[in-house]
């Protein structure tokens, strides 16, 4: 899960395995698997950032190292 917030301020909880898509223009828009779209105050950098980490915390996304090994 990733934290974001709404434009009213409130921070939520997305579970980010279901992000479609991202899209700045120039609000930040989140398309869902299901079509669902929301509208949060980060940045589509940020969110990308934030979904990185998220998958290499639950081991969906791996670093590899210069030496070749894997790294968390």
């Amino acid at each position: 899960m990733i934290k974001l917030t709404k434009f009213n301020g409130d921070s939520f909880s997305f579970n980010a395995i279901y992000i479609e898509q991202i899209q700045s223009n120039p609000d930040t828009t989140i398309t869902t698997t299901s079509g669902r779209t929301f509208l949060v105050k980060e940045s589509e950098e940020e969110i990308n950032n934030k979904i990185i980490h998220f998958y290499r915390k639950v081991g969906l996304f791996k670093v590899v190292d210069k030496a070749g090994e894997d790294t968390i």
